[in-house]
């Protein structure tokens, strides 16, 4: 299922690699699953409230990321 040919971001790779699930990321975030998708799959930053969120969801599933890791001020 991973790896079809889709262009994917740092968010998208690591989200990947990790084998977390946009649906679950989406329900323990908060944030719109069309969002994640969208960030996962481009180069485009998402709004810092909803960066927020997802950082915050990351940590509770134990990562320990920031959000320079996969986005750019």
């Amino acid at each position: 299922m991973f790896g079809l040919g889709k262009k994917r971001s740092k968010f998208g790779k690591f989200l990947d690699s990790n084998s977390i699930i946009q649906e679950e990321l989406s329900k323990a975030s908060g944030v719109n699953r069309n969002t994640i998708s969208r960030v996962a799959a481009s180069d485009a930053q998402p709004s810092m409230r909803n960066a927020a969120r997802i950082i915050k969801a990351l940590k509770k599933y134990g990562y320990n990321v920031d959000y320079d890791d996969f986005w750019t001020m």
